[in-house]
């Protein structure tokens, strides 16, 4: 598990090394609002497709194949990202980087094959730690690296560090990942069939519904949250790191502490519920921030109410997996949350600049809303 999660953390760091910077990419290559979401909701578009494959890869092939060929991919995105002189350039790399991206699947399934049931929500809790300080530390590094001002800003440079740090995480995976597939491998499970069979399981057509409307709600805030600080203070990617840096220290102290024994007192579905209100106030709260600490606090919500809701959220969704479909069902919810996170930013992106810089915070407060309201349906307690 300690292995693991260094991977995932460096491999994480590259990957936020170029978040806050994606939307200045746009802006030089004059890009508007809505082609600037579209071209961070590819990702999501290749991960989509990729995530399902690679979970299933990785319940016939085992998880380590799986993260070291994704981390392939990962690299060469980012040198193709930070050797970009044209806006498709841009979109392709950003595809390859989603097609790479489908290992957190099989991450998630790797602890699930080491931890028993019991135990998931703090296994879980663990790889959302290093996702979430991955977060911390890279955009952070990929702010400093590039500076302050948005017309001066060196875009490139975080591209190569992101490649860097991807290489770093496919040594140490190599070198040091054990296999944690030691079941013998079942018949593959097609995501269609997957998505049919799920479809025919109430608890898991709900899960797939909720975590949907709320990574939707969620990528539409942070695809258009650089923007949103540009227009509003005048922002660059070092400032726009800074804050992303916050949110993950809150997201990784949470996810990497408290999550296990919050799930044992009170159970997985009422973090989702809690974990789903806190999102709605504090996306509502950045409609009203018109100062530092006002952003701080809507986005210190945010990161607090994601910390309950994500681990939670994949513990329930492994507890209705059979051993032979781990990886199939873990990447189907990534594969939710990959299309979820087309949608989002593709309608924030438009309504960002057709009417006005807050509306993506309203209507994700509202949806937010509306999954507490349908996460209080689920059972308190879950059993595998």
């Amino acid at each position: 598990m300690g292995t693991l999660f260094f991977i995932v953390f460096i491999d994480l760091v590259g990957f936020g090394v170029v978040i806050p910077l994606l939307p200045y990419y746009g802006l030089d290559f004059h890009a508007t609002p809505f082609e600037i979401t579209s071209m961070m909701a590819c990702y999501s578009l290749a991960q989509f497709f990729a995530s399902p494959l690679l979970g299933h890869l990785s319940d016939r092939l085992g998880r380590k194949p799986v993260i070291l060929a994704s981390l392939v991919c990962s690299v060469i995105s980012y040198l193709w990202l930070g050797f970009a002189t044209q806006l498709w350039m841009l979109f392709a790399a950003r595809l390859l980087a989603g097609a790479g991206a489908g290992n957190i699947s099989a991450a998630q399934a790797y602890v699930a094959d080491v931890t028993p049931p019991d135990q998931r929500a703090k296994g879980m809790g663990m790889i959302g730690a290093a996702i979430g300080l991955g977060f911390t530390v890279g955009p952070a590094i990929g702010g400093a690296v590039a500076g302050g001002n948005a017309q001066s800003a060196h875009l490139a440079w975080p591209a190569f560090v992101a490649a860097a740090l991807s290489a770093a995480a496919f040594v140490l995976a190599f070198a040091r990942l054990e296999e944690s597939l030691t079941h013998k491998p079942t018949a593959r499970v097609g995501r269609i069939a997957m998505a049919k069979a799920a479809a025919g399981r109430p608890m898991l057509r709900m899960l797939l519904l909720l975590v949907f409307v709320s990574i939707a709600a969620f990528a539409g805030m942070e695809t258009t949250f650089a923007l949103w600080a540009h227009d509003g203070f005048g922002w660059g990617p070092f400032q726009v790191g800074m804050i992303f840096f916050y949110v993950g220290i809150l997201l990784s102290a949470l996810q990497g502490g408290a999550i296990g024994k919050l799930a044992k007192a009170v159970g997985e579905t009422n973090l989702v519920i809690a974990g789903s209100a806190i999102i709605a106030v504090g996306l509502f709260a950045l409609t009203v921030a018109h100062a530092l600490w006002l952003v701080l606090v809507a986005s210190g919500l945010l990161a607090i109410g994601m910390g309950l809701f994500s681990p939670s959220i994949a513990s329930l969704f492994s507890q209705q997996a059979g051993e032979g479909e781990r990886g199939g069902v873990l990447g189907l919810s990534q594969s939710a949350q990959s299309l979820a996170r087309i949608v989002g930013p593709a309608i924030a992106g438009a309504i960002y600049g057709g009417l006005g810089r807050n509306t993506p915070y309203y209507l994700g407060a509202l949806l937010m809303v509306g999954v507490a309201v349908f996460a209080a349906r689920l059972p308190r307690r879950q059993r595998p």
